[in-house]
């Protein structure tokens, strides 16, 4: 089985045996001649990742020559006198003189292309990576450092747990490292963490769960409890991808899984982005808007939202951004297709990103209809933007919500009302942009924005026109004759005072031209990007408060209404004007358009 597989290569791992191998413990390649297992500790033929000492992790992952090790004579003396089979001295004394190392962390100071970074690599091979009082205070002084330099912490973590020969003193660490984790994090410095194989127990329960960013390596094992403990509490044997990376990823536990030969390079996408100190600044003093003319009525509107070719969110980020990172799931319970979270730069600016994505035919993405899931995947992407003081940018393209009962049970009202709270007072620029159909609460949940943008053949609506004609006429084949009145096309949006900004499609909609439709896009993003910007963030939540505090107040709702049944009587006057030339004598005087007011 291939967990017995794991516990030998552990077990191999823990006695600092790898250097002997010649053959994959898992497929039998022959690793003798391999470059790839040489410097990555990875088989060519399996891709299994074995365990890699500390200095080799960070010989990969560090700028040559830019490491400097920090509290290095750091060790344990036993606190405790454990008594066992073998003198707890002793053992500390042989993992030592095995591996090279005073204790099972090596911390320290580096640079990860050209990024200065703190860095933490716990190293299995020192009693199986177990965190006792000196790494829990190794990892805790290393926290401090990244506090008082303002640099951000990069943690390699491979470890089974808690060091049982200091009882209940290593206990205690969890407790010390996930206060000195959370410091971090209230003083806005990025905490990056990757999981090996194997990452289990205190350590896993602590500071690695505490990190902005987890990644984890190819079927890493991964879990809060050993997997014989798991195994023994469930009477049976676990799945086969149980308590592993991928598992984790899928139930939404980490960011993303990915192979050690790619590791540096994102970390480095992730130093860019997380410590961007770029802004956009306008070089003239005006900033000259699109000119959108008057679009497609409204049912043609809903048919071009909704057209199947028409370009999905992931289609503009990958146009419009030149990096782009996406994180997974929500810490809770699951990933969901549907919205897409992550880090990325337009114009040289880093930006968070959050989108709803409908996929094209073939892609699992339930049509962009979001489960709770999704909304707090979203509301995490919202905290990294506010703690790192970067604008979040939404991409809306939703039927709505998924309206099932599993997400009624996982509290799908609830997230969306987190999203609409979460967004109303965020400390940080926000940008919307409905790209194709914007669909009632589903859609409204990533809308709460200083400014709005909407493609000129997009569509926002309280309730699908098909819905309207069934609850209202009970025939579904007046939707045509319903949408207009729903007021849902974008020219209607922005008569409304709902949306800021018409974005301009190419002719015969976004789908005949997708790369026209994303340079105009990005455009109109980055013009509202650079007004919105420079304003502080109080005045900011401020007048995003104001804004939505004011949309269909009473006042505003009679002055529209009077408005257009102005211009109605004015236009039918106007007709029957021309109608009456006709049959009028040629000196008959004119009736005029408007009645005068009656004297008081």
């Amino acid at each position: 089985m291939v967990k017995d597989f794991f516990e030998r290569v552990r077990r191999k791992e823990e006695k600092g045996g790898l250097a002997e191998v010649e053959n994959c413990l898992h497929c039998g390649m022959d690793l003798s001649s391999s470059e790839l297992f040489q410097r990555y500790r990875l088989c060519p033929g399996c891709r299994f990742h074995y365990t890699l000492p500390a200095g080799e992790r960070i010989e990969l992952l560090a700028d040559e020559g830019s490491f400097k090790e920090v509290n290095r004579s750091l060790a344990s003396l036993d606190p405790l006198s454990f008594s066992g089979e073998a003198s707890y001295k002793k053992r500390i004394f042989d993992a030592q003189k095995r591996t090279g190392l005073a204790e099972a962390v090596v911390t320290g100071l580096c640079q990860i292309e050209g990024n200065p970074t703190v860095i933490m690599v716990l190293d299995f091979g020192f009693l199986g990576g177990s965190m006792g009082c000196v790494v829990g205070e190794k990892v805790t002084l290393a926290f401090e450092l990244a506090l008082k330099r303002g640099l951000p912490v990069v943690a390699v973590v491979s470890s089974g747990g808690a060091r049982v020969q200091e009882g209940v003193l290593s206990l205690m660490q969890m407790a010390k490292t996930a206060a000195a984790a959370k410091r971090l994090h209230s003083a806005g410095l990025p905490f990056i963490c990757l999981l090996a194989n194997p990452t289990t127990g205190e350590v896993y329960a602590s500071f690695a769960n505490l990190a902005d960013i987890i990644i984890a390596e190819p079927n890493a094992l991964v879990g809060f409890a050993p997997l014989k403990v798991v195994e023994q509490t469930e009477g049976r044997p676990l799945p086969e991808d149980a308590h592993t990376a991928e598992s984790h990823l899928e139930h939404g536990m980490i960011d993303c899984v990915m192979e050690r030969t790619r590791l540096r390079g994102l970390l480095s996408i992730l130093l860019d982005l997380l410590c961007s100190q770029y802004r956009l600044t306008l070089k003239g003093k005006e900033i000259y808007p699109s000119v959108v003319t008057r679009g497609e009525p409204a049912w043609q509107s809903v048919q071009l939202a909704r057209h199947q070719e028409r370009p999905t969110s992931l289609d503009y980020i990958g146009r419009i951004t030149s990096s782009f990172v996406e994180l997974h799931g929500d810490r809770f319970y699951g990933d969901d297709g549907a919205v897409v979270c992550g880090l990325g730069d337009i114009g040289g600016e880093a930006v968070v990103i959050v989108a709803q994505e409908r996929g094209h035919d073939g892609d699992e993405r339930n049509r962009g209809r979001a489960y709770p899931e999704g909304f707090r995947k979203a509301q995490r992407a919202m905290k990294l933007a506010a703690k790192f003081k970067l604008p979040l940018i939404t991409f809306i393209d939703t039927p709505g919500a998924y309206p099932g009962l599993q997400a009624e049970e996982r509290g799908v009202g609830n997230a969306i009302a987190h999203c609409l709270a979460l967004m109303s007072d965020l400390p940080v620029p926000i940008i919307s942009a409905i790209i194709g159909e914007g669909g009632s609460e589903g859609a409204l949940a990533l809308v709460v924005a200083d400014s709005i943008l909407m493609l000129e053949n997009a569509i926002f609506s309280v309730i699908p026109p098909e819905r309207a004609a069934v609850l209202l006429y009970r025939d579904v084949t007046k939707a045509e004759e319903v949408a207009p009145a729903l007021r849902l096309t974008a020219h209607d949006c922005k008569e409304l005072g709902v949306v800021d900004v018409l974005v301009p499609e190419p002719k015969g909609g976004a789908h005949t031209d997708p790369d026209e439709a994303a340079r105009q896009l990005k455009r109109c993003l980055l013009n509202e990007l650079i007004r919105i910007q420079n304003i502080h963030p109080r005045t900011l939540v401020k007048e995003r408060y104001e804004k939505f505090r004011h949309m269909g107040r009473y006042s505003s709702r009679l002055s529209v209404a009077i408005s257009r049944e102005r211009a109605q009587i004015q236009e039918y006057l106007s007709q029957r004007l021309e109608d009456w030339k006709g049959f009028l004598p040629s000196r008959a005087v004119e009736v005029p358009l408007e009645e005068e007011k009656p004297s008081s």
